[in-house]
Order: C-alpha cells, then structure tokens, then sequence
C-alpha cells in the first residue's frame, strides 16, 4: 500500500495535474522521493519559492487546468505569497501543497513553526486545509483539486504533515471533472440589451475569459450591430490578442485617464470583470472610476459561462450574424538608433513570431507595446493582475512549460527583474525556449511618477536615492550568463533587432538586456501631473487625444 505522500502525487496525476512546481525542505522529503515513482507527474525546481508560485500561475494560465505547487513550512509560504496574490486576483487555478512539521512535533515550536493556515488564508480565501490523517489525505486532496479548478479558478492550499506524508494506509483517488457553468440568465440579458437599445453611451467591460477569441467574437458583433465600445480589464489575466482578433481598449492604470475613457458612458457593462477602481487612493480623488452618473450592469459574473453569454446576448439582439471588426495586420518598420523603450517595443513588434506567448511586466517601460503589437500575428498577453512585481519571470517559466511549441517573450522592468532573478536558473535547467527583455533604466521609474501623483512633499537627494537603481548599474547580461542563459546587451536599435533575431531563431532561453533612459523622465515627468490634473477640464476631443498620447 503505498504512504501518504506517494498516494497524494498519484492522486494530482489521476485528475490531470501533470506538472508540479517545487522549492522542498525537510518536511517534504517523503513527496519528493515520491516523484520517482509517478512519470505522469513533470518536477520544476525553484530557487525561490516566488519563482515556483509565480511559474505554477503561468502554467495554469496558458494550460486552462492547475499546476501543483511544493513548498516548505510557512516560511516557504511567505516567500511565495506575492505571485500567490497575482493568482488569486487573476483568479488563477493553483492547488499549492505546503508541507508541515509532524503533528507530534507541533507542541515543540521549534524554530521553522508558524501558523501555516493564517498566512494561506491570504490568498486562499476559499480552499485552506490541513490534513489531519494519512487515510484522508487523498480525500482532501480531491477537496483541492475541486476548489482549485472550480469558477472562478482560485488558489487551493493542502497544508501536509511530515508524518501524514510518510504514514501508511492511503488510497490514491482522482477528482471529478469540472462542471459546465451556467449562462447568464433571461432576466439579465433583456435588461442588458435594453440599456443597448436605448441608444445611450455603453461599453463592455471584459475581463477574465471574456478576453479569449470565443468571447472577443461575440461582444464585437454586438459592437459592430450596435455601436457600443469594448473595454478590457487594465491587466488581464490571459488577453488573446493580433491580427485577425477583435481589438480591446484596456483601461489605463493611470486613474486620470482612465476617467476620460470612461467619461461620457451611461451604461457599462462587466462581463466576468469587476468595474474599475483607481489602483491607489489620492489625496482629493475618488477612488471608484465609474462616472456618477453611469449605471453598471453584470451580463456574466466570474461564476459564469463568459462566452456562452455574450453568444446569449448576441442572439437576443439580433448579432449573432453580424461581421465583427477585426484587427488588420500590419507592423511598425524596424527601428533605428539610439535605443528607447518605445524602440525595444517596436522591434517586437517588428519581430514577433507566430503564435507568441508575451509576458508583460515592462512597467512604464512598456506603454507602447500594446500598440506597436496590435497588428503583429496572433498571440497571447499574460498581465500583473495583482500589481505585486516580480511576476513576470516565473510567469514566463510556466507558459513554456505549459505551451512547448510557442515562443515566449517576456518583457521585464529592470527593478521587477530583480524580485525573482532565479528564474532564469529554472529557464537553464529546463532549457526553455523564452527570450527575456529586460528594460534596463536604472530606475523605478513608475514610483517617481507616483512620487509626484500623490501629493508627497519635494523629493530630496534621499528621498529621490530610493527609487535610484543606478548606484551601482546592473548587468543583466552577466547575471543571465552566471545561470546557464545566453544574454547580451543592446544599447542601439540595430543591436537590440540583432539580438532578438538571434534569439528567436535559436532554441532555448535568451536574455536581452536593453540600456535604456527612462521612458517618463525629465520634463516629461514634471510636467505629467499638471497634465493629469488639467484633463477634466479640458474639452473631451482634446481630453482623449491626450490620453491616446500618453497611453495609446
């Protein structure tokens, strides 16, 4: 009979789970050895347990189905938590398994004991449990399984006793498959396509799996039969997007600007999204972004079908035929010069292949990504749903594990880049075909924007030496090297057009370390509140046009 650990790991292969990401210590050992036994079940080494958090998120993401998770004790739960978070907002399916001291070792409280449920109830406000029993253990870990990949998808926490794990008398189980989602009701959709027809300002707003080609087609032909916008989530989980795809409008992260998007709606309409608030509180500023007096309304909660609602809605108003607008493809020409962020934007564009995974987590670096990769070919773009940095590495780890086939390009700010730096190790180890960008500036260049947004007194050299990462610059592509992953550096468009072609053209994980000046700096950034604040009292054409510079 096998023992609890080997039990528990042919109950995650039983029901589809076939990759578990690991950070393991003492109390785990049973698992580990366990592995040997299970091929169905794929072992990814962390150096970090952030890195392990973030790539099961990742996986989860590109797969549609939960990768598993091994970490040690609470601290090793601590360590992963802000990728948890980035989950757990993005409504993620992750069943994370945490191992524990053996229940007679509690009363001890030696040195790694902690309160392993109350940390986990942070980003497992649905699934927390810890197995009391080797004969149960299967049992709860159907529980898990069940919760995790349930809608919305969430992050399941088993908490595992040292002694559970090596304890005899276990049964391998699988869980049961998902259940079909039920669609929005009747009710909702007449009142829905009523707020439409009445021929006042309305858009969508999509987000979660809305934002896949099947929901995109449907809320298009809506747009195209009546005239209403499509609005995205700021950062959406998975946003299929290119060529051939309905384009989306995302609502921008800067509040102001958010506010003339949203200006002049009478109705909006969340479709597995909920409606948008400001990222921060400001002194003198609101924090809900939806205009007074616009009315809200929910055609699909996070618990529905998205799709199968738009479709529903589709065919009540009479679109369900209509030719929805696609994007034409087309791409920026390549760029030449000294190197900016806006260039290392374009030459993705320039460049992106088939069928790309993008992983955006370029901060201010990347606010022209979006659109010099509208009209490049279909491809998917993972976002820092949760806003915690250091997300999109570990990310990029995962979506390859999950897509083999697809190239992932991962564009990273150089402050974020540093929060979970061990995931090139992980991309090495496991030779995958990811090419990172990294925007090095030298700055955390989004805080001293918001250093200015929030009112704070005039920055001295202190203050201002704390959002400074000059002093000393890093290298990145050294850093890539030291861990197995073949990195350069770019300081000019011709470079970086160069190295990503060589990158892209070449199997397995690549680094560019782009040297960049800071995309908002200068005069721009001093001159950028004035203009945020000045924006409501400007004329609406003149409101927008300015957004669409800032933000396109």
């Amino acid at each position: 009979m096998p023992n609890g650990a080997q039990a528990l790991i042919r109950t995650l292969a039983d029901s589809g789970i076939e990759v578990c990401f690991t950070n393991p210590g003492t109390s785990e050992m049973h698992f580990v050895a366990a592995l040997d036994q299970e091929p169905r079940m794929r072992a990814v080494l962390a150096l970090f347990e952030g890195v392990a958090t973030g790539a099961a998120d990742g996986y989860a993401r590109m797969a549609d189905k939960p990768a598993a998770t091994l970490l040690h004790l609470g601290c090793g739960l601590g360590n992963g938590l802000a990728n948890l978070h980035n989950a757990r907002k993005g409504k993620v399916p992750i069943v994370n398994i945490v191992g524990d001291h053996a229940t007679h070792h509690v009363p001890y409280d030696a040195q790694l004991q902690s309160d392993i449920e109350t940390v986990a109830r942070n980003v497992s406000p649905g699934y927390v449990r810890t197995a009391q029993r080797t004969e149960t253990l299967c049992s709860d870990a159907v529980d898990a399984i069940t919760a995790a990949r349930g809608l919305p998808g969430q992050v399941a926490t088993l908490i595992l006793p040292a002694d559970v794990s090596w304890g005899e008398g276990a049964t391998p189980s699988a869980a049961p498959g998902r259940k079909p989602a039920p669609v929005a009701d009747d009710a909702a959709v007449e009142a829905i396509a009523g707020a439409i027809r009445s021929g006042e300002r309305t858009a969508f707003l999509l987000g979660g799996h809305a934002l896949r080609e099947r929901g995109l087609l449907a809320a298009a032909r809506i747009a195209a039969h009546t005239g209403i916008r499509l609005l995205a989530e700021t950062f959406p989980t998975r946003l299929e997007r290119g060529a051939g795809l309905p384009p989306v409008e995302r609502i921008a992260y800067l509040a102001e600007l958010a506010g003339v998007q949203l200006a002049e709606l009478r109705h909006l309409i969340l479709v597995d999204a909920k409606a948008p608030v400001s990222f921060f509180a400001y002194p003198g500023k609101k924090s809900d972004l939806v205009p007074d007096n616009c009315m809200v309304h929910c055609l699909a909660n996070p618990e529905q079908d998205a799709a199968a609602s738009l479709e529903k809605l589709a065919d009540h108003l009479g679109a369900a035929r209509t030719q929805a607008a696609l994007q034409a493809s087309q791409r920026p020409g390549p760029p030449r010069g000294r190197l900016t962020a806006e260039k290392v934007c374009k030459a993705v564009g320039h460049l992106m292949p088939e069928n790309a995974i993008v992983i955006d987590e370029a901060i201010t670096s990347g606010l022209m990504l979006s659109a010099m990769t509208a009209g490049a070919p279909r491809h998917d773009v993972l976002c820092l749903t949760g806003g915690a940095i250091g997300q999109g590495l570990p990310n990029a780890v995962g979506a390859a594990i999950a897509c083999p086939q697809r190239p992932v390009l991962a564009l990273i700010g150089d402050g974020t880049a540093m929060y979970t730096i061990q995931a090139l190790w992980t991309m090495a180890r496991e030779q995958l075909n990811i090419t990172t960008i990294i925007f090095n500036n030298a700055s955390y260049s989004v805080l001293n924007i918001e250093l200015e947004r929030v009112g704070a007194e005039t920055a001295g050299e202190k203050a201002k030496s704390q959002l400074d990462l000059g002093k000393p610059v890093m290298n990145f592509a050294q850093m890539a090297q030291s861990m197995g992953v073949h990195g350069v550096r770019a300081s000019t468009a011709e470079e970086m057009l160069k190295a990503l072609e060589y990158a892209l053209d070449t199997p397995g994980p690549h680094l560019i370390e782009a040297r960049i000046p800071e995309a908002m700096n200068g005069i721009k950034r001093r001159i950028l509140p004035w203009l945020l604040r000045s924006l409501p009292s400007l004329p609406p054409a003149v409101s927008r046009a300015l957004k669409r510079k800032m933000a396109p």
